[in-house]
């Protein structure tokens, strides 16, 4: 039987993901969680997670909003289009149950659904 976790190809690993991420990207932002986005042509969406000591000093807490998140992920991943995830917490997602991150979590995921991949966005990796 397979686990049920995310793929290893759903993750965004390499520093030069980021990098461009940082770069040239759409942006997103709710109360708790401020997310770039940019198109890709690998035909699926994949996450990338930047939780910093800026958001809270104890690792336990930066964890468990990771691990938020990277559910939140697995479950809709489906359903997006073909686009580079990057999320970053901001400092208010440390003081709030987990049930309330995980529903501004589904308000994000629902507002990148109808986005329009931007080619000009898309590096082709060579």
């Amino acid at each position: 039987m397979r686990a049920a976790g995310l793929p290893r190809e759903s993750r965004i690993r390499r520093a030069s993901d980021f990098a461009a991420m940082r770069d040239a990207s759409g942006r997103l932002g709710g109360r708790c969680f401020s997310v770039r986005y940019r198109a890709n042509e690998l035909g699926y969406a994949r996450l990338g997670l930047a939780i910093s000591k800026r958001v809270s000093k104890r690792a336990v807490d930066r964890n468990r909003i990771k691990r938020l998140l990277r559910e939140s992920f697995r479950r809709v991943r489906h359903d997006l289009p073909p686009v580079d995830l990057l999320l970053m917490a901001r400092e208010q997602a440390v003081d709030l149950p987990g049930h309330e991150l995980l529903a501004e979590l589904d308000t994000l995921w629902k507002r990148i659904k109808p986005l329009k991949p931007n080619p000009a966005a898309v590096t082709i990796a060579g």
